[in-house]
């Protein structure tokens, strides 16, 4: 088992000729695109012709090769882990568990948000007259879509695609989960002549896949450097001086919670936080770049798997994580709310904070995968509680920023939901997890 274990290793640690691993490699295009981007943020005249004919397309080019590549994963590796090594009861077990332990985790996330907001105070003593420049374009446009129906039912209604191609064009994960279950569900009652073929191509796919998320993932350093330059060049650092209490208050939230909830909850489980974050360092670094958790999906997977979660659990956990376990946007939001009630000087009693963490449960769930869903939701919130729509136009130009951590808090959390979810349901492969653990340590020393 070593050996295997050391081959998928090399999957996410293996060094390029140079000797330099992918870490390395990111971490240096971090650097060299905050350099370039605030070298372009100083010369205006440069900066419209590089970010628009040649950055944003190499980072776009890194988003679209990633999107390439998920919903071949998800399909196949999902109903490989149906019909292969699951069967209907465990996967309703793993399922019930699945959704009792996001709803548990993300309420947790929206309250603690909330403490954070009334604690710290991020909206008090901030000059409005500022951040008066903001633009409410944005904003306006996003209006009729928050008022469309983003609750329980929507989330229901949208789950069952009405042409399964379609989804996975647009790269709806709900839909594209929900067919896989029902695909894996009935491939397990086929005979074996037909169920181990398909089965078998699938695997096969599947495994081809992830190699395929390999090669892409070689290109990782490219777009990192590429987004995190054209973000700078947008913004620069001088338009983030207005709001740094803000900013400074949501990553302090996110580290707390990382460290606080999430890791007790991985100890309580018989988890490391500290280990895990080591063993997915590498994609919270392009999570954070990207603001995107889908461009580390396939390799979260292919990780968690590794570290011991089984296909079944994890090919449903992650995928599904990405509608229903949000934790750094459930903090986000809790924060973002009580800056703007605050701004403007609006006091929220008990009843309203608790109607606030109502809303946010129900419609964080119903918004998630719309573009712009944080605005959305957001949006959603103002108008519940009465507070200021142009309240969110004054911290859209710094929510790409905030965007990075809410992101890589995301991954984080879906990461370990897989472990605990296979650790509740008894399925968790320990000395895998620890051998593969050993294994990334020795690769790094």
């Amino acid at each position: 088992m070593t050996a295997l274990i050391k081959k998928e290793a090399d999957f996410s640690s293996k060094k390029s000729s140079s000797g330099i691993g992918l870490a390395w490699q990111i971490a240096i295009g971090l650097v060299i695109g905050i350099g370039t981007g605030l070298l372009l943020n100083a010369h205006p005249a440069m900066r419209a012709i590089i970010v628009v004919d040649y950055l944003q397309p190499a980072g776009d080019l890194f988003i679209k090769l990633i999107k390439m590549i998920v919903v071949p994963i998800v399909f196949t590796s999902m109903i490989v882990g149906i019909a292969g090594t699951g069967d209907g009861k465990s996967l309703g077990r793993i399922g019930l568990k699945t959704i009792v332990y996001f709803e548990i985790i993300t309420t947790l996330a929206i309250v603690f948000g909330l403490i954070f907001g009334l604690a710290f105070q991020p909206g008090s003593n901030t000059d409005i007259s500022q951040l008066a420049h903001v633009n409410m374009s944005h904003v306006h446009a996003l209006e009729n879509t928050a008022t469309a129906p983003h609750g329980i039912m929507a989330l229901i209604l949208g789950i069952v695609p009405d042409n399964i191609i379609s989804a996975m064009g647009r790269g709806d994960l709900l839909p594209i989960i929900f067919f896989s279950i029902l695909f894996g569900i009935g491939l397990q009652y086929q005979p074996d002549e037909i169920r181990k073929p398909v089965v078998s191509i699938l695997r096969g796919t599947s495994e081809v896949m992830f190699k395929v998320t390999s090669i892409v993932m070689k290109y990782a350093p490219v777009g990192v450097a590429a987004l995190i330059a054209v973000t700078v060049a947008n913004f620069g650092f001088s338009s983030l001086i207005p709001l740094l209490k803000l900013l400074g208050i949501t990553y302090a939230a996110i580290i707390s919670f990382t460290l606080i909830v999430l890791g007790i909850t991985a100890r309580l489980f018989g988890f490391n936080i500290f280990h895990l974050l080591l063993i997915i360092k590498d994609e919270l670094l392009i999570a954070f770049t990207t603001c995107s958790s889908a461009t580390v999906l396939p390799t979260i997977i292919k990780k968690m798997e590794d570290y011991g979660s089984p296909k079944a659990v994890t090919a449903f956990v992650i995928p599904t994580g990405y509608v229903f376990n949000l934790d750094g946007a459930s903090i986000y939001l809790g924060i973002g709310t009580l800056f703007i009630a605050q701004l403007y000087g609006i006091h929220l009693g008990v009843q309203e904070l608790v109607m606030l963490v109502l809303t946010m449960v129900v419609t964080s769930k119903g918004a998630a995968g719309v573009p712009g869903f944080m605005f959305v939701i957001l949006l959603a919130t103002l108008s519940s509680a009465g507070l200021p729509l142009e309240g969110l136009a004054l911290i859209a130009g710094v929510d790409r920023i905030m965007d990075m951590g809410r992101t890589a808090l995301n991954v984080v959390g879906n990461s370990l939901a897989t472990l605990i979810v296979a650790k509740w349901e008894g399925v968790y492969d320990a000395e895998k997890g620890k051998a593969y653990f050993e294994t990334i340590t020795r690769s790094k020393t």
